[in-house]
């Protein structure tokens, strides 16, 4: 389901961006530095991790943009009980959108049900919050991204995302292609890891991405 898209000038890709700084070392002026910039922009979302969610969204109240937060990142590898734990702290602390990692090693096992109850549990913890769920496509053949993507799916989430940034690799336009011709227009599809520039940007949207994860967001929107 590849798609052109029109874009005049590199400013207008802001609305498709998560503005994102998952630096474990990130403080606060580098988080209000985001934010600030976020606002100026126009991006769609600031993306950090749990413990920056309350300044953040406290520093983007009335902006528009929205605070998102990872979740059982980058590893995924978390109890289900404790990746709810997580989301219910983050939505609590006024995360609109969650990016939660799926349990990698269950699905490569075939535990596909396992998988699916991880998914859908983090979904009931979000409410009426938007679910992303980051299937590392680095680590997957094209069938267990298939798989991935279905079982998303199914267990009624938003998005599916293709990576945490700290794999082996980062979104791929056929991944993102793969995994829009799987979910069809009903989910959205979040590119995310390497999108450095504003033809990256482009490659990905029109391969089917709604969404970019970035933190060279300055890069893409100023060409």
């Amino acid at each position: 389901m590849a798609q052109r898209i029109a874009i005049r000038r590199p400013a207008e890709l802001a609305p498709y961006i998560d503005h994102t700084i998952l630096r474990p070392d990130a403080g606060r002026a580098d988080l209000l530095r985001w934010c600030d910039e976020a606002r100026q922009h126009g991006f769609r979302s600031v993306c950090v991790n749990p413990w920056h969610v309350p300044l953040v969204h406290e520093r983007l109240a009335g902006s528009g943009v929205l605070t998102c937060s990872v979740v059982a990142f980058p590893f995924g590898a978390t109890p289900t009980a404790a990746k709810v734990a997580e989301t219910e702290i983050v939505v609590a602390a006024g995360a609109d959108e969650v990016d939660m990692v799926i349990p990698l090693g269950a699905l490569k096992d075939g535990a596909l049900d396992v998988v699916r109850a991880d998914i859908a549990a983090v979904k009931r913890a979000c409410g009426n919050r938007v679910l992303k769920v980051i299937i590392e496509t680095c680590v997957l053949t094209d069938e267990q991204k298939v798989t991935a993507c279905r079982l998303s799916q199914e267990a009624g989430a938003d998005f599916v995302k293709t990576s945490t940034g700290y794999g082996s690799a980062g979104a791929m336009a056929e991944d993102v292609a793969l995994m829009r011709r799987t979910v069809g227009d009903g989910m959205g599809v979040k590119a995310s890891g390497g999108i450095r520039s504003t033809a990256d940007a482009i490659r990905m949207i029109e391969a089917g991405a709604s969404r970019i994860g970035a933190s060279a967001s300055i890069a893409i929107v100023s060409g």
